[in-house]
C-alpha cells in the first residue's frame, strides 16, 4: 500500500497529434491547475479503460475530433505537490473523415514544428514527452 508520501500515480494519457509535419499543443484555460500552459490534450484513464480507448475518449470530448492511436512513447510519472501522474503518451493522427480539432475545453490550440515544441511554455509533466518524442 503506497503511503501519502508516495501515492500510486494517476494514470494520464496525452496524444501526439501530427498533421502535415506539425503537432498540436492546447493551452490550459487560466483557471485551472497549471494556467495558460500548454500541454498534449488528453485527461484520466477511467477504471477498467486502455489507455489507447481513454485517449479516443478524451480527445473526441477536449477536441471534438476523431484520432488514430499510434505508437506509445514512454510513459512518465511526475511529482505534483499535490498529486502523482504517470502520463502515457502515444503519437496519433487525425482518423480519416475527421474534423479538425476545435478548442472546446483548452483556452487555445495550435500546431507546431517539432523543433518548436519546447519554445512553448510546456506543463512540467509534457517536457520528458517532448524528449522522448524527439529522439525516436
Amino acid at each position: 500500500m503506497p503511503s501519502d508520501s508516495n501515492p500510486t500515480p494517476l494514470p494520464v494519457v496525452c496524444a501526439l497529434i501530427e498533421r502535415d509535419g506539425r503537432v498540436l499543443l492546447a493551452q490550459r484555460p487560466a483557471d485551472k491547475h497549471l494556467g495558460g500552459k500548454w500541454e498534449f490534450p488528453g485527461g484520466k484513464v477511467e477504471p477498467g479503460e486502455s489507455p489507447a480507448a481513454a485517449l479516443v475518449r478524451e480527445i473526441r470530448e477536449e477536441l471534438r475530433c476523431d484520432i488514430h492511436v499510434g505508437r506509445a512513447l514512454p510513459a512518465c510519472v511526475h511529482h505534483y505537490p499535490h498529486l502523482s501522474i504517470e502520463l502515457i503518451p502515444f503519437v496519433c493522427a487525425l482518423s480519416p473523415g475527421s474534423t479538425l480539432p476545435v478548442s472546446h475545453e483548452h483556452t487555445a490550440i495550435t500546431w507546431v514544428q517539432p523543433h518548436e515544441l519546447l519554445a512553448h511554455e510546456l506543463a512540467p509533466a509534457d517536457i520528458p514527452i517532448v524528449a522522448h518524442y524527439l529522439n525516436v
